[in-house]
Parts: structure tokens; C-alpha cells; sequence
């Protein structure tokens, strides 16, 4: 379609790819997705809410 381009605000819907941590070593996630939650982020777990 000539009347949209790829670059601009929408762009990032399109293009975006999910990421996923399922297996990854700890030491290799973000420190918000550690077991133990050494960053202190509130996140839900398994359905409840951690500190």
C-alpha cells in the first residue's frame, strides 16, 4: 500500500519481536528477573504479587 511506510509511530507494532527468558541461566537475565528479585521490583509470580 503506497499510502503507509514502514518507519514511524506503528512501526514498532509491527516489527517488534517478543522476547522470552523461559530456561535462561541466572546469571544471564536482567537483574529484575533473578529469582530472589535482588532489584526489589514488584512483580507477580505464579499469580502473587512480590516486593
Amino acid at each position: 500500500d503506497s499510502r503507509t511506510t514502514s518507519v514511524g509511530s506503528a512501526a514498532i507494532q509491527r516489527f517488534l519481536r517478543p522476547v522470552c527468558y523461559q530456561n535462561l541461566p541466572q546469571g544471564l537475565l536482567p537483574e529484575a528477573l533473578r529469582d530472589g528479585n535482588p532489584a526489589g521490583v514488584s512483580r507477580l509470580v505464579d499469580g502473587r504479587r512480590e516486593a
